[in-house]
């Protein structure tokens, strides 16, 4: 519908609202959510007043993702998006999480509902965070964040059904940091974990509608175009467990979020639980970086799970804090993921 859906207008909502219409213009609010390397792994179905979302796993990630763990969560965002945007456009819509058991890629279905009244005002806010949204790699400015801003992302990921841990003291900051640090070095050092990364890394300037192109990385165009042969030839991980480790001690706020079990409902239930606090965080003026290196390998995640010292299982690990406003990463047309 929009050739670049961070421009999608309100103005451009389907009048008459049929469903078919109202469901191609709230994709362009759902496919804004971030995933995994950008891989965007999602694709939709429509079938009269209900729309079906399924995982695109032809977009997996084999070595850093094997049970697809981070491609589920990435959905579970891009559902978020699409209730929120229903519920701005007073539509009350009703989900329902792997439907049916026969069909196991089925992550949801969502029937359109009735039109309400319109939404509060604080919800309008939240609407209009998704298109306002941005990843973060680099540094924060070194300004502190408000214990509300924490206490509103806490309180959006918990409603969704996961737990929130805000890191607060020195021990465990450090030691997450080191942690984290640990597992760049052993994953990069992983030749067919560089290869995988170096296949979504883009060019600043290409025709590209997925992947990570080099200035959200912080590269230069000549850098960001070798950039993924530099990855596949060079064990890079001294110099990103170095930079990583630095980053998280820095970090105006370092949050995870996690689930008491680890099934596929779970990861639904995170990544709806990862958008909700993104969107707060962006109507406070936060950005957000990530940093699941630790959770990406089994051992260093019980590890993390240990030196938070609470019941259940680390899903994600980020940090908050006020930064430049970024550029948008691509993203893919309606048309491409919808089947």
């Amino acid at each position: 519908m929009h050739d670049d859906p961070w421009q999608v207008r309100e103005a451009d909502f389907p009048q008459p609202p049929t469903s078919r219409a109202v469901w191609m213009y709230l994709l362009n609010y759902a496919v804004l959510a971030p995933s995994i390397r950008n891989t965007q792994p999602w694709k939709f179905r429509l079938d009269g007043d209900q729309l079906e979302m399924l995982a695109d796993t032809r977009r997996a990630l084999p070595v850093a993702d094997p049970h697809r763990r981070e491609l589920v969560i990435s959905c579970g965002a891009a559902l978020y998006n699409l209730r929120v945007a229903l519920r701005h456009f007073r539509y009350s819509p009703v989900v329902e999480l792997l439907p049916d058991p026969a069909q196991p890629g089925l992550l949801a279905r969502v029937t359109l509902g009735p039109r309400e009244s319109p939404p509060p005002i604080a919800d309008d806010r939240v609407f209009k965070a998704i298109t306002r949204r941005r990843t973060h790699r680099g540094e924060f400015f070194a300004q502190t964040v408000f214990a509300a801003s924490v206490e509103a992302m806490r309180e959006a990921a918990e409603t969704e059904g996961a737990w929130w841990f805000a890191v607060t003291t020195a021990e465990q900051l450090n030691a997450i940091a080191g942690l984290v640090a640990e597992a760049d070095l052993l994953l990069m050092g992983n030749a067919d974990y560089r290869r995988e990364l170096a296949d979504w890394l883009r060019p600043n300037y290409g025709g590209a509608h997925d992947g990570m192109p080099g200035y959200a990385l912080g590269l230069g165009n000549l850098v960001a175009a070798i950039a993924p042969v530099l990855v596949r030839l060079s064990d890079i991980g001294k110099r990103w467990s170095q930079r990583d480790a630095r980053l998280i001690r820095s970090g105006p706020v370092v949050a995870v979020i996690g689930t008491m079990a680890d099934t596929i409902v779970d990861w639904l239930v995170t990544g709806q639980a990862l958008q909700a606090a993104l969107l707060q965080a962006r109507v406070h003026g936060l950005s957000a970086a990530y940093h699941n290196q630790a959770i990406e390998v089994a051992p260093f995640r019980q590890r993390l799970a240990q030196i938070l010292r609470r019941p259940g299982l680390p899903q994600l690990l980020l940090r908050f804090g006020y930064a430049p406003e970024g550029r948008p990463t691509p993203r893919r047309p309606v048309r491409d993921v919808l089947e």
